[in-house]
């Protein structure tokens, strides 16, 4: 799978224009925004409950409608991600790379290389 189709920068670009042109950026407030993220998130869930790991491994490893549904879900929530970002006047390529930066130093490679 190959993410080089396009940047972070354009697929902005592109959640801003489609909110643009139905009028939803009245729609769009930090609290509706996140509280869809949520829901976004828990309907991705869903989709593994009460399965076991190995269960919800073999469920995403071939093409599928169980598949299909799943990235649907996850783009949702990607979508509703970068429209709060959007919102918030956040860069997501520069708070993603910043909050790794900052975890790499609270959870430093030698020290939890492999563990929790």
């Amino acid at each position: 799978m190959s993410s080089d189709k396009t940047n972070v920068a354009a697929i902005q670009d592109a959640v801003r224009a489609f909110r643009d042109a139905r009028d939803w950026r009245q729609f769009h407030s930090p609290k509706n925004l996140s509280m869809s993220i949520a829901i976004e998130a828990a309907e991705l869930m869903e989709h593994f409950q009460w399965l076991t790991t190995g269960q919800a491994l073999d469920l995403v490893q071939e093409d599928g409608p169980d598949k299909e549904a799943i990235v649907e879900e996850l783009a949702d929530v990607l979508i509703y991600c970068f429209s709060l970002a959007d919102i918030l006047d956040c860069d997501v390529a520069d708070i993603i790379y910043d909050k790794l930066a900052k975890s790499g130093r609270k959870y430093p490679v030698e020290r939890y290389r492999g563990r929790f």
